[in-house]
């Protein structure tokens, strides 16, 4: 299937969204903070990101203006994972450059259902 790359602190998180994408026949390459994230997507070419909000050092918004600024990955779609689903939050990791969102706590046919339709095979 696809290669993905999951950007996320909490290892309950990191396990559960590695479990349910490797069932689904994903290849998962896992990064516990941002800066060693963007190093693993440059290198890696991924066709998706799942990027935690919350991170160590550098949140996961400014990782993602990162991306979305360097032309050769610019074109990877985000998701971004957040416990934040407040009002007017879509529109801030819309803005950060986030292709979508997923509040947590992950449910797996909501996150299969959007990293499905990310990558065009619904």
């Amino acid at each position: 299937m696809s290669r993905i790359v999951v950007i996320e602190d909490n290892p309950a998180n990191m396990k559960l969204a590695t479990f349910l994408l490797n069932s689904a026949g994903h290849e998962v390459l896992q990064a516990t903070d941002a800066e060693s994230g963007l190093v693993l997507i440059r290198t890696v070419m991924p066709a998706l990101v799942l990027m935690d909000i919350q991170l160590p050092s550098m949140d996961g918004l400014t990782a993602t203006r990162q991306l979305k600024a360097d032309p050769l990955i610019a074109h990877i779609p985000v998701i971004a994972l957040t416990s934040y689903a407040m009002k007017g939050d879509e529109q801030t990791m819309s803005a950060a450059g986030c292709d979508s969102y997923l509040p947590k706590p992950i449910h797996h046919q909501e996150l299969l259902a959007l990293v499905n339709k990310m990558l065009g095979d619904t």
